[in-house]
């Protein structure tokens, strides 16, 4: 039996990693785009996936991509490649754009230009940020699909052009193409420029006397956490449904992150966290995202997807990795 064959953008970073993994376990012939040689993640992935075959390329060169999807002729591609970080975007608002917003079109288009535009189904990786925490819809039951975008951030709005080319290509060409809005999901191969591995990775430190003490930005922001795990096998599951759309992945609850801090430092038996916190308005973003909730109702109902792992665990499997990790390399000294 011809084994399916995938290809993926941003392999490297959190999501591509568990990805990687569930299309493996699936039996896929698996093919990851990665920029440039001296890429600081590629040792560490090719060591944790050898089976993954690594494509050189970038998603603002549209040369590149077509050569990719010649070589690796997917039956499915999944574009999680982008500047990510929204503190990042502010600074960089140009490359955001390039990147986040034109480059899914250049995805979109070489998957056209190479006449695979009926046999390619494209995951685009869309994002909670496009709604902004304004303007619910529905107050109290969290956004869905169908709820205003007002994206707050250059990633959000770089994230939002991606989005709408992404339905403009599945309308315009009939092109199986289906967008995960989904809300933040966290885990053990998150970046530490991410406020929750940031936290749980200062956590073990203090914990093993390495550290004093971490300093961050607002603690009152609220967001709908999950663990990446389970919002990967979402996105396979949207590809494999029977038609295209787009699909909420949310746990449909909300936490701040103060709370978030709080089980962190509880998982190391430290229960007043407050004399290891420091803020600094540097950390702090010229306009914020007061709240983010999400309502996964129609990807339960129509792909059968649930979350597996809850807050509490999430942060409790962050940080005892992190204590892992430090423990790893004492022992290797």
């Amino acid at each position: 039996m011809t084994k399916k064959r995938a290809l993926v953008t941003g392999v490297t970073g959190q999501d591509g990693n568990h990805l990687a993994s569930l299309l493996q376990d699936e039996g896929y012939e698996v093919y990851g785009l990665i920029r440039g040689q001296n890429n600081p993640k590629r040792a560490e992935f090719e060591a944790r996936h050898p089976h993954v075959r690594l494509v050189e390329g970038d998603l603002t060169d549209p040369a590149a991509l077509i050569r990719a999807v010649d070589l690796s002729d997917p039956d499915e591609l999944y574009n999680l490649g982008a500047v990510s970080h929204v503190g990042y975007s502010f600074k960089n608002p140009s490359l955001t754009e390039s990147v986040t917003g034109k480059g899914v079109l250049n995805v979109l288009e070489a998957v056209r230009v190479t006449g695979r535009s009926e046999r390619t189904r494209v995951y685009q990786a869309s994002t909670s940020e496009m709604f902004g925490g304004l303007d619910y819809n529905r107050p109290g039951a969290g956004y869905d699909e169908d709820s205003l975008f007002h994206p707050r951030s250059p990633y959000g709005v770089a994230k939002l052009y991606g989005h709408w080319i992404s339905r403009n290509y599945r309308e315009s060409y009939g092109m199986f193409v289906s967008c995960g809005i989904l809300f933040n999901h966290e885990g053990e191969f998150r970046g530490p420029e991410f406020v929750t591995r940031k936290i749980t990775q200062a956590v073990a430190r203090i914990a093993r006397g390495m550290q004093e003490y971490v300093v961050l930005g607002d603690l009152w922001p609220k967001r709908d956490w999950g663990y990446a795990g389970d919002y990967v096998r979402g996105m396979w599951k949207m590809l494999q449904h029977d038609r295209p759309d787009d699909f909420v992945l949310a746990t449909g609850e909300t936490h701040s992150i103060e709370e978030f801090l709080s089980l962190a430092f509880r998982t190391v038996g430290i229960d007043d966290w407050t004399p290891y916190v420091k803020q600094d308005a540097a950390f702090m973003r010229p306009a914020e995202v007061d709240i983010l909730l999400g309502n996964p109702a129609k990807a339960e109902e129509q792909l059968g997807w649930v979350r597996e792992v809850s807050f509490e665990k999430l942060v409790e499997l962050m940080v005892r990795h992190d204590l892992d990790a430090l423990a790893g390399l004492e022992s290797a000294r």
